[in-house]
């Protein structure tokens, strides 16, 4: 039997430290943790990833990349099927680097290259979702006036990025524990879509209150 080989070390330290970052949120997470956890010694943290940024930086990438291609995904959204699992898959990325969430504000006063690459994010964010809005309306499942696209693009946004901490808040103690993923995305998603129902076409408008009903949990109220 052949033996599969070992992961390469800085490949097991993101994954580490990530784990790491979404129980115990970043700030509450050292290098010595890591290197505990990983059983090996800081110097051998410090030779792959020099400083804590290194390994907020890196594990950001992954995240950026990742979206990079998920966003593309918007230009086949032609309905509210279409919309809602591209917005659960959206926030499916989001949940599994919600350390970059739920401490955002932290993470980007500290952390210049990261301010830098959030604003774009942010952009690149907005620019799908009027992708999403655009493609909609041509496909004939909404009707929004030109005027009225960039600020439900930029409202839909502030919910993408904002709904994890909202249910930090909620409930600091459970929100962000893996048992709670599933409930916590579906509110979310289902959230931002309801900025949509003032300009959905009926049959649209029932689909959508259907969806949000069968996928709807007695723990997942708002």
């Amino acid at each position: 039997m052949v033996k599969k080989a070992p992961r390469r070390t800085a490949e097991r330290i993101l994954e580490t430290t990530l784990d790491l970052f979404n129980r115990f949120g970043e700030p509450n997470v050292s290098t010595t943790l890591i290197s505990a956890e990983l059983r090996i010694s800081p110097g051998n943290l410090y030779y792959h990833y020099p400083a804590k940024d290194e390994l907020i930086n890196a594990l950001f990438d992954r995240y950026d990349a990742s979206l990079d291609d998920l966003l593309g995904a918007s230009t086949g959204v032609r309905n509210v099927e279409d919309a809602w699992f591209f917005m659960h898959t959206l926030f499916e990325l989001i949940w599994q680097y919600r350390f970059l969430y739920r401490d955002l504000n932290d993470l980007l006063s500290k952390n210049r290259r990261l301010e830098t690459h959030f604003q774009a994010v942010l952009k690149h964010k907005t620019r799908a979702m009027r992708t999403l809005l655009d493609g909609m309306q041509r496909a004939g499942a909404l009707q929004i006036d030109s005027r009225e696209l960039e600020p439900t693009a930029t409202s839909m946004v502030v919910v993408l990025t904002y709904w994890l901490s909202f249910e930090y808040v909620r409930d600091p103690r459970r929100a962000l524990e893996p048992e709670s993923a599933q409930a916590a995305l579906l509110r979310g998603a289902h959230h931002v879509l309801n900025l949509l129902m003032p300009y959905l076409e009926a049959s649209q408008r029932a689909h959508l209150l259907t969806l949000a009903s069968a996928y709807q949990t007695p723990s997942a109220t708002p």
